[in-house]
């Protein structure tokens, strides 16, 4: 496997490491109550956040199983820092990944993540050879399923009320998709219908 390059560069992003000048772009959508339930680690007050920086600093590769990629999406332009995006390596034997992702929510909706996934999907499967990618969204954040369909991804599950999250109920959905899955959909294209030359 060739070394891996960062940035990564979509229209919109660039998906490169955290750096320790993140801090405020980082504080910015991490604090905020409707974000906390999605971050991996604990970011309630001000003094988690340099933590969480320098573990997310530290996950710039891939090399055993249990190790997080994780990139921050950068806009073109004005180098705002929207959001992140990670990809752990689950099981080396079965190939197995999954993706994580945080959007800073006044940067919804204007495709980052739909940019920023589809090139962690590229980067899963065609640089690290993954077999399968899962991702966990919440149940009741319509935006997130409607992505996961977009990127063409199969609902595996719905836990319903599974788990305590400061006194409501979690409901998460896995959604999963082969490598063979994403490149016949992502990668083959019909030819455009031409008139016969003879």
């Amino acid at each position: 496997m060739s070394s891996l390059r960062l940035p990564i560069e979509t229209d919109h992003l660039y998906l490169r490491p955290f750096e320790r000048g993140d801090l405020d772009a980082v504080r910015r959508y991490h604090m905020l109550p409707s974000v906390q339930r999605y971050v991996e680690r604990p970011t309630r007050y001000d003094a988690d956040i340099p933590a969480a920086i320098e573990i997310m600093r530290s996950q710039v590769e891939l090399h055993r199983p249990g190790e997080t990629l994780t990139l921050a999406m950068v806009r073109k332009g004005d180098h705002v820092l929207v959001g992140q995006v990670g990809l752990k390596w689950s099981d080396a034997t079965a190939g197995q990944g999954e993706l994580h992702f945080v959007i800073d929510p006044a940067e919804s909706g204007k495709g980052y993540l739909t940019q920023a996934l589809t090139a962690m999907i590229d980067l899963a499967f065609d640089h690290f050879r993954i077999h399968r990618l899962m991702v966990r969204c919440d149940g009741r954040s319509h935006h997130s399923i409607k992505l996961m369909q977009k990127l063409g991804m199969r609902l595996e599950a719905h836990y319903r009320e599974h788990a305590l999250f400061q006194g409501e109920w979690d409901e998460e959905m896995h959604f999963a998709l082969l490598d063979r899955e994403w490149q016949v959909s992502a990668k083959v294209q019909d030819l455009p219908i031409r008139a016969r030359v003879a």
